[in-house]
């Protein structure tokens, strides 16, 4: 039986762990700092976490590796390159369009966060449990539907906010300069992040991370925004450059932020040291900011679907071994 690698910060649910198990012979592991070179000599499966790199330092001395699989759309983790030229194979939820279709989580939770920042329900919760009962500071700039959406990235995310949130009424306008306009679609496009940015009445964000886009939200495109506009990010913490957030929030540029990322966050020692970071520190002690720590994709049911899939491809191709 072939070997697999599985870490145990990927807190796999068991029924997955059980087809691992029905399929491999599984090492366990709590994190990749424990690989040593004799193990890597005898897998030809790993499956690899977020917050470590997989390059040609891991590929060089794994001589059995076949594949690398990770449950995450993106893969900033992993060599692509140098695992093709090892003849590698990287399955990952990347290119799995009709199936990630039926993964809706982070769209829901973007329109929650959404909800959440302009009716201040977060600050009216804690005046509740301070015991006040007055409605009369918490009131919202707006009813959604006289408010207007702009999206950052129109790709399988995007397209999800979009219809969601036509549903509440509001106008959705999108840059993307990636993509080419449906003229059956509803939403205006816009040709430029600084256009969009002075428009609308609410920005969220859904791209990837690249050196293209990071801190592609910075002083310049901060200093665009629409005056008391909302700002929200579920995408990747990089993006933005946080100082330049705090700035903006604090001169009321914008009017509220909800975050469900941050920089750094992927990096071994991140929840140790949490409580530092910029946004954080400005969070404690002022209510236009709402952080929550990356649970956009984070229903039991999705984890269930999102870790079988990728096994289940794994197992496929391992068929041919």
């Amino acid at each position: 039986m072939k070997k697999a690698l599985y870490f145990e910060i990927l807190n796999y649910k068991k029924e997955n762990l059980d087809l691992l198990y029905d399929n491999f012979e599984v090492i366990r592991l709590n994190n990749p700092s424990m690989i040593t070179p004799d193990i890597l000599k005898e897998v030809s499966v790993m499956f690899a976490p977020l917050g470590y790199f997989y390059g040609e330092n891991i590929f060089s001395e794994s001589p059995n590796l076949k594949i690398i699989a990770t449950n995450t759309t993106g893969v900033p983790h992993i060599d692509i390159e140098h695992a093709a030229e090892r003849g590698i194979k990287v399955i990952s939820l990347k290119d799995e369009k009709e199936f990630l279709n039926t993964i809706t989580p982070t769209a829901e939770l973007t329109m929650g966060l959404i909800i959440n920042i302009t009716r201040n329900m977060i600050p009216a919760m804690k005046s509740v449990l301070e015991g006040k009962w007055s409605r009369w500071e918490f009131g919202g700039q707006a009813m959604l539907s006289r408010m207007s959406l702009g999206i950052v990235g129109l790709g399988r995310l995007g397209i999800m906010v979009a219809r969601y949130a036509t549903v509440f009424g509001l106008k959705v306008s999108y840059y993307d300069p990636f993509i080419a306009h449906n003229a059956e679609w509803s939403y205006k496009r816009v040709e430029s992040i600084e256009q969009l940015v002075s428009d609308v009445d609410i920005v969220t964000v859904h791209i990837p991370i690249n050196k293209e886009n990071r801190h592609l939200f910075n002083k310049g495109v901060f200093s665009k925004f629409k005056k008391g506009s909302y700002f929200i990010n579920t995408a990747r913490g990089e993006v933005v450059d946080s100082e330049a957030l705090i700035e903006a929030l604090e001169n009321g540029i914008i009017k509220g932020a909800a975050l469900d990322v941050l920089d750094g966050e992927f990096e071994s020692d991140f929840s140790g040291r949490v409580l530092f970071h910029p946004l954080v520190q400005y969070a404690k002690t002022h209510n236009n900011l709402l952080i929550t720590p990356h649970i956009a994709g984070s229903t039991e049911d999705a984890w269930y679907l999102t870790q079988r899939h990728v096994i289940e491809q794994t197992i496929e191709y391992m068929r041919r071994f």
